[in-house]
C-alpha cells in the first residue's frame, strides 16, 4: 500500500505528466463520473472511490451513456472504458494512483476531512485536485498535512464535454503545482484558465449566478416564463457566446470605436434598473414556478432523452467553432 509517510516538502518533485497511467477519482457522482469517463477516454486507468454501494452500477450507467459522445469526439490510443475500478476503501484506490481528482459534495466539512484523508494516503509529491465549485482551496485544504500538493480544478457539466477547467491554487499551495495542473489538464485537450488569485466562486460560475438570479427574479415577478428565459439566450446571444465571450460581445457592438464607443455610448444605461444581482427569496411558489416551466419545456422528453440531446448540440458547436479557428486562425 502506497503512502505519504515519507515527509513532503513544496520541493518534492512533482510526476512527470507523459508517464502518469493511473487516475484516482474520488467521489464518483455527476461530476465525478464524468471526469472517470473522461479519463478513460483520454486512455488512462481509472480507479475510483465512493462511500455508495451503489456508486459502481451509477458510475458504469454513465460511462456507458457518455462513450458515443467521447467517441464522437475522438478517442486516445488505448482508450478502454472498463479500465477503471471501484473502490469503498479510500486508501485502495489511491494506491498507485498519480494524479487525483477529488469529487465530493459541497459540504465545507466533508471536503475538509476529505482532502485531509487523501493527502495522508496518496504518494509523495502526487497532486490532488478538486472539483469544488464554489469553495476556495485555502478553506479546504485547512486539516491537509501537505497542503501545497492541493489545488482546484473545477470543472464544468458535464466534464467529459465541456472542455474549461478553472484552476487555482490556496494560501499554501505551491505555485509549481498551480502551474504543472495547469499544464497536466491542457495535455488532457482542457481550455484552462489559471486564475491568478482565489475568487468565491471562481469565473464563470459568478458569471452564471449572476443570470441565474436574474432569471429567477423575472419568473417570480412573472416578467418572462421559463422557456421565454431559455429561448432568449439560446436564441439570441448564446449563438454569439461559442466563439466570442461577452466582453468580446460588447467590444463589436461598440462598432468600429469597439468597447471603447461602447461604454462612452451606454455607459450611463449601468445605472439603469436592468438587473437586480440580490437573490430573491426561493419561496414555495416561486420554486413551483421554476420545476413547472421547467416541465412544460421539456414537453415530455425525459432527462436521459434532453443530456443526450445537449450532448450532441455541444459535440456539432465545438466542431464547427474548431473548423472556424482552424480556417481563420482565431
Amino acid at each position: 500500500m502506497t503512502t505519504s509517510s515519507a515527509p513532503q516538502t513544496p520541493g518534492t518533485p512533482l510526476p512527470d505528466a507523459a508517464s502518469i497511467t493511473t487516475i484516482a477519482c474520488v467521489g464518483i457522482g455527476t461530476i465525478g463520473g464524468g471526469w472517470a469517463a473522461y479519463f478513460l477516454a483520454r486512455g488512462y486507468r481509472v480507479q475510483a472511490w465512493d462511500p455508495s454501494p451503489e456508486a459502481g452500477e451509477r458510475v458504469r450507467a454513465l460511462i456507458d451513456a457518455a462513450w458515443p459522445a467521447l467517441t464522437q469526439l475522438g478517442l486516445a490510443e488505448g482508450a478502454d472504458p472498463h479500465n477503471i475500478s471501484v473502490h469503498t476503501d479510500l486508501a485502495e484506490a489511491l494506491d498507485g494512483a498519480e494524479f487525483v481528482q477529488e469529487n465530493a459534495p459541497e459540504v465545507l466539512e466533508m471536503k475538509q476531512q476529505l482532502l485531509a484523508d487523501i493527502d495522508e494516503h496518496a504518494a509523495p509529491g502526487v497532486v490532488i485536485a478538486s472539483s469544488t465549485s464554489g469553495y476556495s482551496m485555502t478553506e479546504m485544504a485547512v486539516k491537509a498535512t501537505h497542503p501545497e500538493r492541493l489545488v482546484v480544478g473545477h470543472p464544468f457539466n458535464p466534464p467529459y464535454l465541456i472542455p474549461l477547467v478553472e484552476v487555482v491554487g490556496g494560501e499554501s499551495t505551491d505555485p509549481a503545482v498551480v502551474d504543472w495542473t495547469s499544464r497536466w489538464y491542457e495535455q488532457l485537450g482542457k481550455s484552462v484558465i489559471t486564475m491568478d488569485r482565489e475568487v468565491p466562486g471562481f469565473i464563470a460560475n459568478r458569471l452564471q449566478e449572476a443570470l441565474w438570479r436574474e432569471a429567477l427574479h423575472m419568473v417570480d415577478n412573472g416578467e418572462a416564463t421559463v422557456e421565454q428565459i431559455d429561448r432568449s439566450i439560446t436564441d439570441g446571444p448564446g449563438l454569439r457566446w461559442p466563439l466570442q465571450g461577452p466582453m468580446l460581445t460588447f467590444h463589436l457592438a461598440g462598432g468600429p470605436g469597439g468597447m471603447a464607443h461602447m461604454l462612452d455610448h451606454f455607459g450611463p444605461s449601468l445605472k439603469s434598473p436592468w438587473t437586480r444581482l440580490e437573490a430573491p427569496e426561493l419561496t414555495d411558489e416561486l420554486r413551483d414556478a421554476v420545476v413547472a416551466g421547467c416541465d412544460e419545456e421539456a414537453d415530455g422528453r425525459t432527462v436521459p432523452e434532453l443530456i443526450a440531446q445537449r450532448d450532441q448540440a455541444i459535440i456539432a458547436v465545438r466542431q464547427v467553432v474548431e473548423q472556424l479557428r482552424r480556417e481563420t486562425g482565431a
